[in-house]
């Protein structure tokens, strides 16, 4: 597939990255040539530096036979401006944009062929929001992912001394909950995969990854560790556009406080949110933590966009007594140094929103992409189409199924039924399919068995 990246900045590369490595020709615009060349050093890709809503870059940059242009970078009317360009002059196919500013995003209409015409919109504050919100929902999850429309969900969790299932064969996960359904995916021991079976035991600090019904998600998490009371006080650093989302998310359930350095933000913040107390300050002053009761706090979020503030705020936080931290870092070297230490949960910005990327760039009919493990694994739903003769999974036993190495099916989701994937299972056509991807070379192959074929025989 002939791919045109606009924008060479956090997201833009980690999507050239992901890309570049699946038999794609990629082509990444950007005005930042000392950007453009490292990129094009580490990827051998195709660069163009130039002005990334200018007709002619976008000529040079293969804008006549794209297959689709992907438009993320900081500015949301370039984005949209490239959109409509490469739908007049070059009737790109599939056109994608990052648009942050909810000014433009709530405007009924406004993104269709007849006015601006763009495909997909990404709204990376909006997937950022939601992933913190999955997780302070689940307290001790690393991480949480919805499919089928959060009828099934995969959630990552670290197995502690003394929970129920440590040192058990996971054949024993069945036998001790008879009424709950579930599956590990995968297992990651010291950041090394380990693909689950049956005589597989789980050991303390395995990174354990299982799929179930969203019903039973809190009971299977109690087996494999101490079960964390809710989150009922949250405190969140930063009222910029994630922390005033997630604080108007939460603002009616939890007790949210947000500290914000901007006397001018506080101001907007007060006049926008009910319940939420807003606090002027900054979030790394030891004394106005400990006015605000820190020690109290079940959750702090430091969501600023500083990474460094992220990081010295949770961690002052975490030692004045705050019960968890979770930072948003966006230099994605300093994500695996932090997290498990002072850091209970690092969090990507643009690996949360790769996965919204991917999902319209995989082919086969792929309704949903989650990179895991900052990039080392995937979870992919797919619908299975087709009958026995022109598909390669429909009418067949999961243990049937010629599967590339490393990869496990999870589960599937029939209707609105969760069917965790034994090996005897039969798949239908229109069954959600979940798996998980251990080795991202394999995309190519996954996809392949979910595109149907006039005859396969």
């Amino acid at each position: 597939m002939k791919i045109i990246i606009l924008g060479a900045g956090q997201v833009g590369g980690t999507l050239a990255e992901h890309l570049a490595h699946e038999e794609n020709d990629i082509t990444v615009v950007d005005t930042d040539s000392e950007r453009l060349r490292e990129l094009h050093n580490r990827l051998d890709i195709r660069t163009v530096t130039g002005a990334a809503s200018y007709p002619q870059v976008l000529r040079q940059a293969g804008g006549e036979d794209a297959d689709m242009l992907i438009a993320v970078t900081n500015s949301d009317e370039v984005n949209m401006i490239a959109c409509q360009i490469a739908h007049s002059l070059f009737h790109t196919p599939t056109k994608i944009a990052r648009v942050r500013s909810t000014a433009y995003l709530t405007r009924k209409g406004l993104f269709s062929h007849d006015a601006i015409p763009v495909d997909v919109l990404i709204s990376p504050e909006q997937v950022v929001t939601d992933h913190i919100r999955r997780l302070i929902e689940y307290p001790g999850a690393l991480q949480v992912l919805d499919f089928a429309n959060g009828v099934a969900q995969l959630v990552a969790v670290k197995a502690y001394y003394g929970g129920p299932l440590v040192g058990q064969e996971l054949g024993f996960l069945r036998r001790h909950m008879p009424n709950v359904d579930t599956r590990v995916a995968a297992i990651y021991r010291r950041n090394r995969p380990i693909i689950p079976r049956g005589d597989t035991v789980i050991e303390a600090d395995d990174e354990v990854f299982f799929i179930a019904a969203r019903k039973d998600i809190r009971t299977v998490m109690g087996e494999l560790r101490r079960v964390d009371r809710n989150f009922r006080r949250v405190v969140i650093a930063g009222g910029g556009n994630i922390g005033e989302r997630l604080a108007e998310t939460l603002e009616h359930t939890h007790q949210v406080k947000i500290i914000e350095h901007s006397l001018a933000r506080c101001t907007d913040l007060s006049e926008k949110l009910d319940r939420t107390v807003v606090l002027h300050g900054s979030a790394t002053s030891k004394r106005l933590l400990l006015e605000e009761n820190i020690e109290d706090c079940d959750i702090f979020c430091a969501l600023t966009n500083d990474d460094e503030v992220n990081i010295m705020s949770s961690m002052l936080a975490k030692r004045l007594g705050a019960k968890k931290v979770l930072t948003l870092i966006n230099n994605a070297a300093y994500v695996d140094l932090v997290q498990g230490g002072e850091i209970d949960i690092a969090i990507s910005p643009q690996q949360a929103t790769i996965g919204g990327l991917l999902t319209h760039v995989r082919k086969g009919d792929i309704v949903n992409v989650h990179s895991l493990r900052r990039g080392a694994a995937e979870a992919i739903e797919a619908i299975a189409h087709g009958d026995e003769r022109s598909s390669k999974v429909v009418g067949r036993r999961i243990e049937d199924i010629n599967l590339p190495d490393g990869t496990t099916i999870g589960a599937i989701v029939r209707g609105k039924e969760v069917l965790v994937a034994h090996h005897d299972l039969v798949v239908k056509s229109n069954d959600h399919v979940i798996l998980f991807v251990v080795d991202k070379r394999r995309i190519r192959e996954v996809e392949r068995l979910f595109q149907v074929g006039l005859t396969f025989f």
